[in-house]
């Protein structure tokens, strides 16, 4: 599992569209975003380069959290 740090997040539309870009990326299988802890957890055999990007390209800054 990819834990992402995502920063700009305020509703729900917010975490939908994070949920949405993550889940078009290569190699997830699920992905599961969480406004109130700022995070995203992604199941699946994705680069956490392209996760960091599709955030991105949202509009909505991202890092991979270290475990």
């Amino acid at each position: 599992m990819i834990r992402l740090e995502v920063e700009g997040m305020t509703c729900n539309h917010c975490v939908m569209a994070v949920k949405k870009a993550l889940l078009k990326v290569p190699g997830v299988k699920d992905a599961q975003v969480f406004l109130d802890r700022k995070e995203a957890l992604v199941e699946g055999e994705a680069d956490p380069a392209l996760l960091v990007r599709a955030v991105e390209e949202e509009g909505y800054r991202a890092r991979v959290r270290e475990a």
